[in-house]
Protein backbone atom coordinates (compact mmCIF):
# COMPACT_ATOMS: atom_id res chain seq x y z
CA UNK A 1 0.00 0.00 0.00
CA UNK A 2 1.63 3.26 -0.72
CA UNK A 3 1.64 5.85 1.80
CA UNK A 4 -1.01 8.39 1.96
CA UNK A 5 -0.51 11.87 1.31
CA UNK A 6 -1.24 13.91 3.88
CA UNK A 7 -1.65 18.05 4.29
CA UNK A 8 0.97 20.39 3.16
CA UNK A 9 3.73 20.91 6.20
CA UNK A 10 2.66 24.35 7.71
CA UNK A 11 6.46 24.46 9.05
CA UNK A 12 7.70 25.11 5.58
CA UNK A 13 3.84 26.90 4.10
CA UNK A 14 2.28 28.88 5.57
CA UNK A 15 -1.52 27.85 6.70
CA UNK A 16 -3.18 31.47 4.96
CA UNK A 17 -0.93 30.78 1.61
CA UNK A 18 -2.28 28.78 -1.24
CA UNK A 19 -5.24 27.26 -2.57
CA UNK A 20 -7.61 26.22 0.08
CA UNK A 21 -8.05 22.31 0.30
CA UNK A 22 -10.26 21.13 3.13
CA UNK A 23 -7.27 20.82 5.70
CA UNK A 24 -4.62 22.17 3.21
CA UNK A 25 -4.92 18.16 1.94
CA UNK A 26 -4.01 17.45 -1.62
CA UNK A 27 -6.17 17.49 -4.43
CA UNK A 28 -7.71 13.84 -5.84
CA UNK A 29 -6.32 15.07 -9.08
CA UNK A 30 -2.76 14.82 -7.34
CA UNK A 31 -3.26 11.61 -5.83
CA UNK A 32 -5.18 9.12 -8.18
CA UNK A 33 -7.26 7.79 -6.28
CA UNK A 34 -8.62 8.33 -2.02
CA UNK A 35 -10.26 5.91 0.79
CA UNK A 36 -11.78 9.29 2.20
CA UNK A 37 -12.90 11.98 -0.70
CA UNK A 38 -14.07 15.49 0.88
CA UNK A 39 -16.12 17.09 -1.93
CA UNK A 40 -18.30 20.27 -2.10
CA UNK A 41 -21.42 20.98 -3.16
CA UNK A 42 -22.01 24.84 -3.46
CA UNK A 43 -26.34 24.23 -3.94
CA UNK A 44 -29.08 26.42 -1.63
CA UNK A 45 -31.94 26.35 -3.64
CA UNK A 46 -34.11 24.29 -1.64
CA UNK A 47 -33.75 26.58 1.20
CA UNK A 48 -36.91 28.19 2.96
CA UNK A 49 -35.22 30.53 4.94
CA UNK A 50 -32.22 32.29 4.65
CA UNK A 51 -30.20 31.91 1.26
CA UNK A 52 -26.66 31.72 1.66
CA UNK A 53 -25.45 28.17 1.88
CA UNK A 54 -24.01 27.95 -1.40
CA UNK A 55 -20.75 29.87 -0.39
CA UNK A 56 -20.44 26.95 2.67
CA UNK A 57 -18.05 24.69 0.38
CA UNK A 58 -15.45 27.79 0.60
CA UNK A 59 -15.78 29.03 3.40
CA UNK A 60 -15.67 26.03 5.46
CA UNK A 61 -12.54 25.18 3.39
CA UNK A 62 -10.71 28.37 4.57
CA UNK A 63 -11.64 27.41 8.07
CA UNK A 64 -9.79 24.25 7.95
CA UNK A 65 -6.81 25.67 7.49
CA UNK A 66 -6.27 25.29 10.93
CA UNK A 67 -6.88 21.48 11.24
CA UNK A 68 -3.42 19.29 12.76
CA UNK A 69 -3.04 16.10 11.27
CA UNK A 70 -3.00 14.19 14.54
CA UNK A 71 -6.33 14.08 16.60
CA UNK A 72 -5.79 13.41 20.29
CA UNK A 73 -9.56 12.76 21.52
CA UNK A 74 -9.31 9.91 18.89
CA UNK A 75 -5.54 8.96 19.04
CA UNK A 76 -6.13 8.57 15.08
CA UNK A 77 -4.06 10.31 12.43
CA UNK A 78 -6.36 10.31 10.19
CA UNK A 79 -5.24 11.31 7.49
CA UNK A 80 -1.77 8.88 7.68
CA UNK A 81 -4.23 5.82 7.75
CA UNK A 82 -5.84 6.68 4.86
CA UNK A 83 -5.72 8.63 1.74
CA UNK A 84 -8.15 11.51 2.21
CA UNK A 85 -8.43 13.79 -0.71
CA UNK A 86 -9.93 17.54 -1.85
CA UNK A 87 -12.07 16.11 -4.83
CA UNK A 88 -13.13 20.05 -4.97
CA UNK A 89 -17.16 21.02 -6.13
CA UNK A 90 -19.59 19.42 -7.51
CA UNK A 91 -21.26 21.67 -9.97
CA UNK A 92 -24.75 21.68 -10.29
CA UNK A 93 -27.95 23.72 -11.63
CA UNK A 94 -29.06 26.43 -9.79
CA UNK A 95 -31.94 26.81 -11.34
CA UNK A 96 -33.45 23.77 -11.17
CA UNK A 97 -33.61 21.51 -8.34
CA UNK A 98 -34.63 18.16 -10.20
CA UNK A 99 -31.35 18.30 -12.23
CA UNK A 100 -29.28 19.38 -9.37
CA UNK A 101 -30.20 16.63 -7.53
CA UNK A 102 -29.65 13.88 -10.16
CA UNK A 103 -26.04 15.91 -10.91
CA UNK A 104 -25.58 15.16 -7.75
CA UNK A 105 -26.52 11.64 -7.53
CA UNK A 106 -24.30 10.59 -10.56
CA UNK A 107 -21.18 12.50 -8.97
CA UNK A 108 -21.32 10.73 -5.71
CA UNK A 109 -21.37 7.21 -7.90
CA UNK A 110 -18.76 8.25 -9.96
CA UNK A 111 -16.55 9.11 -7.35
CA UNK A 112 -17.35 6.54 -4.91
CA UNK A 113 -16.77 3.47 -8.36
CA UNK A 114 -13.62 2.50 -6.70
CA UNK A 115 -14.55 2.29 -3.23
CA UNK A 116 -13.89 5.70 -2.36
CA UNK A 117 -16.11 6.93 0.64
CA UNK A 118 -17.21 10.73 0.76
CA UNK A 119 -17.29 13.79 3.02
CA UNK A 120 -19.78 16.05 1.40
CA UNK A 121 -19.74 20.00 2.72
CA UNK A 122 -23.09 21.96 1.20
CA UNK A 123 -25.03 23.48 0.02
CA UNK A 124 -28.27 23.23 1.97
CA UNK A 125 -29.47 19.87 3.35
CA UNK A 126 -31.78 19.16 -0.08
CA UNK A 127 -27.95 17.14 -1.22
CA UNK A 128 -28.89 14.36 1.45
CA UNK A 129 -31.49 12.54 -0.55
CA UNK A 130 -29.23 11.91 -3.83
CA UNK A 131 -26.54 11.30 -1.64
CA UNK A 132 -28.13 8.41 -0.05
CA UNK A 133 -29.60 7.27 -2.95
CA UNK A 134 -26.04 6.55 -4.36
CA UNK A 135 -24.81 5.13 -1.21
CA UNK A 136 -27.79 2.58 -1.15
CA UNK A 137 -27.10 1.83 -4.45
CA UNK A 138 -23.72 0.23 -3.22
CA UNK A 139 -25.11 -0.82 0.57
CA UNK A 140 -28.63 -0.93 0.54
CA UNK A 141 -30.80 0.66 3.11
CA UNK A 142 -28.39 2.36 5.56
CA UNK A 143 -28.97 3.78 8.92
CA UNK A 144 -28.97 7.80 9.30
CA UNK A 145 -27.65 9.64 12.18
CA UNK A 146 -29.55 12.59 11.64
CA UNK A 147 -27.99 15.84 13.64
CA UNK A 148 -30.45 18.97 13.14
CA UNK A 149 -32.23 21.20 15.39
CA UNK A 150 -35.15 19.85 12.78
CA UNK A 151 -36.90 17.00 11.53
CA UNK A 152 -36.97 17.90 7.85
CA UNK A 153 -39.38 14.95 7.53
CA UNK A 154 -41.55 17.62 6.20
CA UNK A 155 -43.87 16.95 2.50
CA UNK A 156 -43.52 19.63 0.60
CA UNK A 157 -43.48 23.52 0.79
CA UNK A 158 -45.28 24.89 -1.75
CA UNK A 159 -46.41 21.77 -3.24
CA UNK A 160 -42.23 20.88 -4.08
CA UNK A 161 -41.43 17.45 -2.77
CA UNK A 162 -37.73 18.26 -2.95
CA UNK A 163 -36.33 21.09 -0.50
CA UNK A 164 -33.93 20.63 2.29
CA UNK A 165 -36.92 20.52 4.71
CA UNK A 166 -38.15 17.25 2.98
CA UNK A 167 -35.01 14.68 2.32
CA UNK A 168 -35.75 12.40 4.85
CA UNK A 169 -39.34 11.46 3.91
CA UNK A 170 -38.10 10.79 0.55
CA UNK A 171 -35.39 9.00 1.19
CA UNK A 172 -37.58 6.97 3.83
CA UNK A 173 -40.43 6.57 1.22
CA UNK A 174 -37.90 5.59 -1.67
CA UNK A 175 -36.37 2.50 0.75
CA UNK A 176 -33.06 3.88 1.29
CA UNK A 177 -32.80 4.30 5.12
CA UNK A 178 -33.15 1.28 7.25
CA UNK A 179 -36.18 2.58 9.17
CA UNK A 180 -35.59 0.29 12.35
CA UNK A 181 -32.17 1.92 12.89
CA UNK A 182 -32.42 5.59 11.53
CA UNK A 183 -32.44 8.53 14.44
CA UNK A 184 -32.22 12.03 14.56
CA UNK A 185 -30.30 14.22 17.08
CA UNK A 186 -30.64 17.48 18.76
CA UNK A 187 -33.78 18.12 17.60
CA UNK A 188 -36.02 21.20 19.23
CA UNK A 189 -37.84 24.07 18.39
CA UNK A 190 -41.74 24.65 17.91
CA UNK A 191 -42.84 22.47 15.16
CA UNK A 192 -46.29 22.83 12.92
CA UNK A 193 -48.50 20.40 14.75
CA UNK A 194 -48.12 16.79 17.11
CA UNK A 195 -48.85 15.10 13.92
CA UNK A 196 -45.11 16.41 12.77
CA UNK A 197 -43.74 13.82 14.99
CA UNK A 198 -46.02 10.91 14.64
CA UNK A 199 -45.41 11.36 11.06
CA UNK A 200 -41.85 10.77 11.67
CA UNK A 201 -41.72 8.22 14.10
CA UNK A 202 -44.06 6.35 11.14
CA UNK A 203 -40.98 7.18 8.33
CA UNK A 204 -39.33 5.04 10.95
CA UNK A 205 -36.78 7.86 13.25
CA UNK A 206 -36.28 8.04 16.74
CA UNK A 207 -35.31 11.63 18.43
CA UNK A 208 -33.01 11.99 20.50
CA UNK A 209 -33.46 15.66 21.68
CA UNK A 210 -31.51 18.99 22.55
CA UNK A 211 -33.66 18.90 25.50
CA UNK A 212 -32.43 14.67 26.34
CA UNK A 213 -28.72 15.85 25.85
CA UNK A 214 -29.48 18.74 28.32
CA UNK A 215 -31.49 16.86 31.09
CA UNK A 216 -29.68 13.27 30.30
CA UNK A 217 -26.58 14.46 30.04
CA UNK A 218 -24.04 13.54 26.73
CA UNK A 219 -22.72 9.98 27.97
CA UNK A 220 -26.91 8.55 27.90
CA UNK A 221 -27.57 10.38 24.57
CA UNK A 222 -24.30 8.69 23.24
CA UNK A 223 -25.15 5.16 24.69
CA UNK A 224 -28.90 5.35 23.16
CA UNK A 225 -27.77 6.79 19.92
CA UNK A 226 -25.01 4.02 19.27
CA UNK A 227 -27.82 1.03 20.71
CA UNK A 228 -30.14 2.31 17.76
CA UNK A 229 -27.62 2.28 15.28
CA UNK A 230 -26.74 -1.62 16.32
CA UNK A 231 -23.86 -3.05 13.70
CA UNK A 232 -24.95 -2.70 10.14
CA UNK A 233 -23.72 0.36 7.93
CA UNK A 234 -24.32 4.29 8.75
CA UNK A 235 -24.76 7.72 6.70
CA UNK A 236 -24.16 10.43 9.24
CA UNK A 237 -25.81 13.90 8.16
CA UNK A 238 -24.88 17.06 10.32
CA UNK A 239 -26.94 20.31 10.04
CA UNK A 240 -24.24 22.84 11.38
CA UNK A 241 -27.95 24.41 12.70
CA UNK A 242 -27.97 21.18 15.65
CA UNK A 243 -25.38 23.42 17.31
CA UNK A 244 -26.93 26.67 19.29
CA UNK A 245 -26.74 30.24 17.19
CA UNK A 246 -23.85 31.07 20.08
CA UNK A 247 -22.04 28.40 18.48
CA UNK A 248 -22.80 28.70 14.86
CA UNK A 249 -24.77 31.78 13.86
CA UNK A 250 -23.95 31.23 10.17
CA UNK A 251 -26.76 29.09 9.06
CA UNK A 252 -30.36 29.61 7.50
CA UNK A 253 -32.94 28.19 10.00
CA UNK A 254 -31.24 28.89 13.64
CA UNK A 255 -33.31 27.69 16.36
CA UNK A 256 -32.11 28.61 20.31
CA UNK A 257 -31.26 25.87 23.12
CA UNK A 258 -29.17 23.97 20.46
CA UNK A 259 -25.98 21.68 21.43
CA UNK A 260 -22.45 22.78 22.20
CA UNK A 261 -19.99 22.15 19.89
CA UNK A 262 -18.27 20.17 22.38
CA UNK A 263 -21.09 17.98 22.94
CA UNK A 264 -21.39 17.63 19.25
CA UNK A 265 -17.61 16.52 18.88
CA UNK A 266 -18.27 14.14 21.91
CA UNK A 267 -20.71 12.43 19.84
CA UNK A 268 -19.55 12.09 16.56
CA UNK A 269 -16.10 10.83 17.96
CA UNK A 270 -18.30 7.70 19.50
CA UNK A 271 -19.10 6.93 15.68
CA UNK A 272 -15.98 5.28 15.43
CA UNK A 273 -17.69 2.20 17.11
CA UNK A 274 -19.91 1.83 13.71
CA UNK A 275 -19.38 1.46 10.08
CA UNK A 276 -18.97 4.32 8.46
CA UNK A 277 -20.17 4.61 4.83
CA UNK A 278 -20.85 8.25 4.18
CA UNK A 279 -20.85 11.79 5.71
CA UNK A 280 -22.35 15.30 5.34
CA UNK A 281 -22.18 18.48 6.70
CA UNK A 282 -24.57 21.26 5.75
CA UNK A 283 -25.82 24.46 6.16
CA UNK A 284 -23.24 26.98 6.74
CA UNK A 285 -24.07 29.74 5.28
CA UNK A 286 -21.19 32.64 5.43
CA UNK A 287 -23.08 35.79 5.73
CA UNK A 288 -24.29 35.44 8.65
CA UNK A 289 -21.09 34.04 10.01
CA UNK A 290 -18.79 36.20 11.73
CA UNK A 291 -14.98 35.67 12.95
CA UNK A 292 -15.45 32.21 11.22
CA UNK A 293 -17.22 31.04 13.78
CA UNK A 294 -19.69 28.55 12.00
CA UNK A 295 -16.81 27.85 9.61
CA UNK A 296 -14.45 26.49 12.23
CA UNK A 297 -17.19 24.26 14.06
CA UNK A 298 -18.03 22.92 10.45
CA UNK A 299 -14.34 22.25 10.15
CA UNK A 300 -14.09 20.21 13.30
CA UNK A 301 -17.11 18.52 12.58
CA UNK A 302 -15.76 17.33 9.49
CA UNK A 303 -12.18 16.20 10.82
CA UNK A 304 -14.53 14.42 13.92
CA UNK A 305 -16.04 13.00 11.09
CA UNK A 306 -13.32 12.06 8.94
CA UNK A 307 -11.37 10.54 12.44
CA UNK A 308 -14.32 8.35 13.00
CA UNK A 309 -14.04 6.90 9.50
CA UNK A 310 -10.16 6.47 10.20
CA UNK A 311 -11.43 4.30 12.87
CA UNK A 312 -14.38 2.40 11.60
CA UNK A 313 -14.62 -0.67 9.94
CA UNK A 314 -16.50 0.05 7.10
CA UNK A 315 -15.48 0.54 3.26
Amino acid sequence: MTEPIGPADASRSPRFAGIATFARLPRLEDVGHADVAVVGVPFDSGVSYRPGARFGPAHVREASRLLRPYNPAQDVSPFAVQQVADAGDIAVNPFDITEAVADVERAATALTEGGTRLLTIGGDHTIALPLLRSVAKRHGPVAVVHFDAHLDTWDTYFGAPVTHGTPFRRASEEGLIDQRRSLHVGIRGPLYDRQDLRDDERLGFAVISSVDVEEEGVATALARMLRRLGDGPVYVSVDIDVLDPAHAPGTGTPEAGGLTSRELLRLLRALAEVPLVGADVVEVAPAYDHAQVTAVAASHVAYEILSAMARSTAG
